[in-house]
């Protein structure tokens, strides 16, 4: 097997494991709104994700794990999907909260600080932040 195959299943993985944990957070309701399925249609193409992965990971979202990613970059870009598909949802209150800890703690995010991040990731993404800007903010809250 070529190196190159090794690299390549590895990214794949994580990106169908990082694309499963936003589908996870929208099917949260039971079912994917039209917006919801705009969104996931988007970020799968972006994530390289095929029609076939697509509807397997739709139909068993919950078998992947959620892979930490290892550069901050890369978890500061997930969270801010996460976010987006939440408030896209609709869903508010505890249950928001409790659904972005757990998942941002998967994602290596400090327990400690869970809350804080989040609850400024929500006002960012509510005040239209673009990815850019979003990862500014939380980059300077730790200064």
């Amino acid at each position: 097997m070529p190196f190159s195959d090794l690299f390549d299943s590895g990214f794949k993985q994580r990106n169908e494991s990082h694309f499963a944990a936003i589908v996870r957070v929208a099917m949260d309701d039971g079912t994917i709104s039209d917006s919801e399925r705009a969104f996931l249609n988007r970020l799968a193409q972006n994530l390289n994700i095929d029609d076939e992965d697509y509807q397997k990971i739709l139909k068993d979202y919950a078998s992947h794990p959620i892979n930490p990613p290892v550069s901050y970059d890369r978890r500061l870009e997930r969270l801010y999907d996460l976010v987006r598909m939440v408030r896209i949802d609709h869903i508010s209150g505890d249950e928001e909260h409790s659904l972005l800890k757990k998942i941002a703690v998967g994602l290596g995010f400090h327990a400690v600080n869970v809350k804080y991040i989040i609850d400024k990731a929500i006002t960012l993404v509510d005040n239209g932040a673009d990815l850019d800007l979003f990862m500014d903010q939380i980059k300077n809250m730790n200064r």
